[in-house]
C-alpha cells in the first residue's frame, strides 16, 4: 500500500489490532493521529476512509461500518471480501465450531418474533448433523450417513467452549437476559448473508432486522430496528404508526426522550403572545433550567441528527466468518 501514509496504517492497525471499536473510539483515534475530529472535519474523515479501502480491494479487505442492532451504537472493522475455506473465521475455528456457529446465527435469524437471540440450552442443543450440507462442502453429495465423526463426536463441552470463545472474539454476544446473540463482526461480516439468507429487514434503513420490534398487526410483516423507530417516532408531531398498515404502534418514549418533550412544549407555550391582559411583573420563582428561543421551538425534542456512515460500501461483503 505505498500510497497510504503512516496515519493511515495507523488507523488501520488500531483495528487490526483491536478488534471492532465503538465510533467514538474510532473518531478520538483518529483526531489524535490526523489533529482532525470527524464530526467537524468530515469530507476530511470519508476521503481517509475511501483512499484506505481504495487500497485494501487490492488484498480483498474492507473497512467499514455498521450499527449493533443491540446497544445501536455504530462500530467499525476491518473485514476480509474472500469466503474461501481459509479464510473461514480466520482459520482459528475448525470445520465443526465453523458448523456450530452457523447453526447458532441461523437459529438466531430465523426467530420470528425479533427477538435476534436464543437461550443457552436452545444453542447447545443445536445438532451439527443439520449443517452437513453447508458446513463442509466436501460432502455435499452426502446424505445423513456420511455425517463426520467431529460432528457427531461435538460434544456440549465442547459448544459450551466454541461459544464462550465465539462471544469473546465478538462473533457473537451475550445479552442482558443471558441469552445468545449476534455479535458486531456478524454484523459487520454477514451483511450479504442476511440478504441472501432473506432475513427480513427493517422497513426504515432497509439493514436485516435480526433485532428489531414487530407490528402489532398479525397479517403485517413490518419489523423495525429499535434505535430507527426512536428516530422515527421521537418527533412529537410525527403520527405513530406502522408505515406498512397504519395500524397505531406502541411506542414508549424513554425518561429522557418525555423530558425533552415537556421541554418542547415549554418552548412553544413560551413563544405565543398572552392571551389575558398584562399584569404586574411577579417575581421569579424558579429559575429555568434551559431556555428556548421561538425560532429553537420545533427543533427540540426532534433528538440529534447523525450523519450517514461515510464509508463506501462494495458490492461484496465478506466475511471471514462466512458460512455457505
Amino acid at each position: 500500500m505505498p500510497e497510504l501514509s503512516w496515519r493511515h496504517h495507523t488507523l488501520v492497525q488500531s483495528l487490526l489490532s483491536r478488534g471492532p471499536l465503538k465510533e467514538d473510539d474510532f473518531h478520538s483515534i483518529f483526531a489524535g493521529i490526523t489533529g482532525k475530529k470527524p464530526g467537524t472535519h468530515p469530507k476530511i474523515f470519508s476521503d481517509y476512509l475511501l483512499k484506505i479501502n481504495k487500497e485494501l480491494a487490492y488484498v480483498q479487505f474492507e473497512l467499514k461500518g455498521c450499527r449493533n442492532q443491540y446497544d445501536g451504537k455504530v462500530y467499525y472493522g476491518v473485514v476480509n471480501n474472500v469466503a474461501d475455506e481459509q479464510s473461514k473465521l480466520g482459520t482459528k475455528y475448525s470445520v465443526p465450531q465453523i458448523a456450530f456457529y452457523k447453526g447458532v446465527i441461523e437459529a438466531i435469524v430465523q426467530d420470528v418474533a425479533g427477538h435476534g437471540s436464543i437461550s443457552n440450552i436452545h444453542a447447545l442443543n443445536i445438532r451439527l448433523e443439520n449443517q452437513v450440507q453447508t458446513g463442509t462442502e466436501s460432502q455435499s453429495q452426502g446424505g445423513p450417513s456420511h455425517v463426520p465423526p467431529a460432528f457427531k463426536n461435538f460434544s456440549i463441552s465442547q459448544k459450551e467452549k466454541t461459544l464462550d470463545d465465539l462471544v469473546r472474539d465478538q462473533w457473537l454476544c451475550s445479552t442482558p437476559d443471558g441469552n445468545i446473540g449476534l455479535g458486531v463482526r456478524s454484523f459487520l461480516d454477514l451483511r450479504s448473508w442476511f440478504r441472501n439468507n432473506y432475513v427480513p429487514s427493517c422497513d426504515i434503513c432497509n439493514e436485516a432486522g435480526v433485532k428489531a420490534e414487530l407490528c402489532e398487526n398479525e397479517g403485517c410483516t413490518v419489523r423495525i430496528h429499535s434505535y430507527c423507530l426512536k428516530k422515527k417516532f421521537s418527533q412529537r408531531r410525527v403520527e405513530r404508526v406502522c408505515p406498512g398498515c397504519g395500524t397505531e404502534w406502541k411506542f414508549l418514549p424513554s425518561e429522557a426522550e418525555a423530558v425533552e418533550e415537556e421541554e418542547e412544549e415549554d418552548c412553544r407555550n413560551e413563544s405565543q403572545p398572552p392571551s389575558s391582559e398584562p399584569t404586574m411583573k411577579e417575581p421569579t420563582m424558579k429559575k429555568r433550567l434551559r431556555s428556548c428561543k421561538p425560532e429553537e421551538a420545533d427543533r427540540v425534542g426532534a433528538g440529534p441528527s447523525r450523519a450517514s456512515i461515510p464509508i463506501p460500501v462494495s458490492k461484496r461483503t465478506r466475511t471471514s466468518a462466512r458460512l455457505r
